[in-house]
């Protein structure tokens, strides 16, 4: 009886298990290591149109009249509209509006974070093909 390794292959339980287990400890201190903020507010710009800012609060009043217009007549396709067109520009406002910053590390913690993200993505490559 052959007993086959990771994923079938001859490659190794051990080296599956280990690169497994850095990928993770990797990808875990790397998104550790990432800072997100926003700079969404009613009186900020979200979207521009030439020299016209469009902010949040603006979106607003298309979706407030569309809300209107569908508890009147709840088969008005301008209602339906308007309100689903100013959720969905609210939505990819807030979404834009997000920034992703790498945190302050030292030296040590950036190249800790590469030798077991990228060495564990190599070794559980290498304990899936055959040896």
């Amino acid at each position: 009886m052959n007993i086959k390794g990771a994923g079938g292959s001859d490659g190794g339980v051990g080296g599956f298990f280990i690169g497994l287990t850095m990928m993770i400890a990797g990808g875990y201190l790397f998104l550790r290591a990432i800072t997100v903020t926003t700079h969404f507010g009613l009186g900020r710009g979200l979207y521009s149109l030439g020299t016209f800012e469009i902010t949040s609060g603006m979106v607003l009043i298309p979706f407030i009249f569309g809300v209107g217009m569908i508890f009147f007549n709840s088969k008005n396709w301008l209602g339906w509209g308007l309100a689903g067109a100013s959720l969905i520009m609210l939505v990819f406002g807030v979404i834009a509006s997000i920034d992703f910053r790498f945190a302050r590390m030292s030296a040590f913690d950036l190249l800790m974070i590469i030798v077991l993200l990228v060495g564990g993505i190599g070794l559980f490559l290498r304990s899936l093909r055959a040896s």
